[in-house]
């Protein structure tokens, strides 16, 4: 078992910011190359994006774990909306079938790997990517994945 020194768990606290300045009312957060500024409100029964707005339905008194957690829940179904599309169009674009694909939630991972035969493992942090980025780590990942030939389906009906 590893021990942290007494100075590199200061320099890891130091180093973890106070969850309070990141995710509150009017806060930034990144959103395809660029960011999208969280605002509370109970007006709405779901988070809604507008322009460069998302409007999450918490009270205004709602605490920065709230906050995080809306707004993060959001970023991930909108990962896994935009990444569907991109593979749908990337995997068109190369003439191969879209692959079935899983988000990640490591930290330390790369975008997208392939993970079997057919299946890709994305990291959901690639929609805070611009838009140019996420098309080209995917078009990349499905170059990775096998490609099956007609001879490959023959034997597989022996």
């Amino acid at each position: 078992m590893v021990r942290k020194t007494p100075q590199l768990a200061l320099r890891l606290d130091a180093a973890t910011p106070d969850p309070a300045l990141r995710w509150h009312d009017g806060a930034a957060m990144a959103y395809l190359g660029g960011a999208v500024s969280l605002h509370l409100g109970t007006a709405r029964k779901e988070a809604v994006l507008e322009q460069s707005m998302l409007h999450l339905p918490l009270p205004p008194e709602a605490t920065p774990r709230q906050v995080q957690d809306a707004a993060e829940a959001w970023l991930r179904r909108e990962a896994a909306r935009l990444i569907g599309e991109v593979l749908a169009r990337q995997a068109a674009r190369q003439g191969r079938p879209v692959p079935a694909f899983s988000l990640s939630f490591a930290t330390r991972a790369s975008w997208a790997v392939a993970d079997g035969p057919d299946h890709l493992r994305c990291n959901w942090r690639l929609v805070e990517q611009a838009p140019a980025v996420m098309e080209q780590v995917l078009a990349q990942a499905l170059l990775r994945l096998p490609v099956s030939s007609p001879c490959d389906d023959l034997f597989a009906l022996a």
